[in-house]
């Protein structure tokens, strides 16, 4: 009798509830940058949310945003400088999150060179790989220096920063990532040294963002993706080595001395409140980007970036 029990109960019970499938797409390969993302879905806290999240490596870095904007994606990763100008020429995607809450981008010079500060680099060659905004950035860098855009030779490089740089090509690369160029250039031993934006003169920003189109977005479950990262950085901060073996226990690829270096650089600038949005960044920058003539006009913060917790 009691078994019988036992099996009405198991057939009266209501089914598992199905996890919300979710696609998000990265910047670019997985790397250190993605650190909250992998160690939440290693740790279950996005089964936790009820959520099976597609985590997919672009094979073009430009089309993230783009796949959101259309409506094919759910969330992409992508830069906070790059939202203001998307948002300017009218995609419709909005900042929901924040993974790395500070700059990664600096100025780059070899260690050994003899710029010791940023007015020296006068009449040299500086390599970049994306027009507009890294000009507009080095444009302020310069001008906080007392130098312009004129007073140096802009070099396109071709993505090819540190190995430009390292090749003497040009005199300094903009655009270099703090947490991957310098470690790759210590390996390989020239050793560089990094003018930090955010000291230089720029507002300061959020370098990697969440993205979703906020005409299609499902707000619960990107709520609930946001609460896994979190945990996953709280948990990364409290135990950072065993965040990188979680980590870098995904793939093979990973377990090399760059990316353990990088881990090293990368995992205190993760944020612990993915949700939380600090709108004087987005209200400063999107000036910032309008006084360089890269936006027509200034937008209200909320046409750029929400806090869905706080609505």
């Amino acid at each position: 009798m009691k078994h019988l029990l036992m099996t009405a109960a198991l057939l009266a019970a209501p089914p598992a509830l199905a996890a919300d499938k979710m696609t998000l797409l990265l910047d670019w390969f997985v790397n250190p940058d993605h650190g909250p993302i992998i160690v939440a879905n290693e740790l279950g806290y996005f089964e936790e949310a009820g959520l099976d999240v597609e985590i997919v490596a672009p094979a073009d870095p430009s089309d993230p945003p783009k796949m959101v904007a259309a409506g094919k994606a759910d969330l992409a990763v992508s830069y906070q400088p790059q939202l203001h100008l998307q948002v300017a020429e009218g995609m419709p995607l909005k900042r929901v999150g924040t993974l790395i809450a500070t700059p990664l981008n600096c100025l780059l010079v070899l260690e050994d060179s003899p710029y010791d500060t940023v007015a020296d680099l006068k009449g040299k060659k500086i390599g970049f790989s994306v027009a507009g905004v890294e000009e507009a950035v080095l444009g302020r860098i310069l001008n906080e220096a007392g130098l312009s855009l004129d007073d140096v030779e802009l070099v396109n490089v071709n993505w090819s920063l540190s190995p430009a740089l390292m090749a003497g090509q040009v005199d300094a690369v903009i655009g270099a990532y703090r947490n991957f160029e310098l470690n790759q250039m210590e390996i390989e031993g020239r050793p560089g040294r990094c003018f930090y934006v955010e000291e230089a003169g720029l507002p300061t920003y959020d370098e990697l963002i969440y993205v979703a189109n906020p005409e299609t977005m499902d707000r619960d479950m990107i709520q609930r993706f946001l609460g896994a990262t979190e945990k996953a950085a709280q948990f990364i901060v409290n135990h950072p080595e065993e965040g990188w073996e979680l980590f870098s226990g995904t793939a093979k690829e990973l377990q090399d001395e760059l990316n353990e270096k990088a881990w090293a650089d990368t995992w205190p600038r993760f944020s612990v409140t993915p949700a939380g949005l600090d709108a004087g960044r987005y209200k400063r920058f999107e000036a910032f980007l309008h006084e360089a003539g890269l936006i027509d006009e200034i937008l209200p913060v909320s046409d750029l970036a929400i806090d869905l917790g706080a609505e």
